[in-house]
């Protein structure tokens, strides 16, 4: 009489089977998800009307935007640079990620300024006002553009601005 062998190998369960194939498709999705994911450094600043709550609206509005933020840094009020005000700006920093593109994240954060009543651009009027809020793209991952809009990265708050520098030291 012959003996049958013992199964050793596990067997697998129609629950296992789906687990696995459930994990599998997750984290694929989840990789091209985050393949799709810009990282970017902003800089928001306002120096009219209570200059703390404009950036939290602003913060709130740039969420809502379907960006994922990922880290806020602490409220820094400076003087005005390259214009003369009375008026001190209150500053932050920020990270998000986005899968928007750098012009349309300029765009989305430009309708952001006129929702909050932003009236004056700088570069519409080639030179700086009082601003119920301003949000500069800094960094967008590590590309390099220039147009007539949009400078990344932003070389002054990088290199020229010491509140940017300030801000920034722990996010670039």
């Amino acid at each position: 009489m012959m003996k049958k062998k013992k199964n050793t190998t596990p067997k697998m369960t129609i629950a296992t089977i789906f687990a696995n194939t459930f994990l599998k498709k997750l984290f694929i999705n989840q990789s091209f998800f985050n393949m799709s994911q810009h990282k970017v450094v902003l800089l928001l600043g306002s120096n009219l009307g209570d200059q703390k709550k404009n950036l939290e609206i602003a913060i709130k509005k740039i969420k809502e935007g379907g960006n994922e933020i990922l880290q806020i840094s602490e409220f820094l009020t400076s003087d005005p640079v390259e214009f003369a005000s009375s008026n001190i700006f209150c500053n932050i920093a920020m990270i998000i990620f986005t899968d928007l593109s750098p012009v349309r994240l300029l765009n989305h954060l430009k309708n952001i300024e006129v929702e909050m009543g932003r009236i004056n651009d700088s570069k519409a009027n080639g030179g700086y006002a009082d601003r119920v809020i301003d949000i500069d793209i800094v960094k967008y991952n590590e590309l390099k553009f220039v147009s007539e809009r949009l400078e990344i990265p932003h070389q002054k708050h990088l290199f020229e601005r010491e509140f940017s520098r300030i801000l920034l030291k722990d996010f670039i």
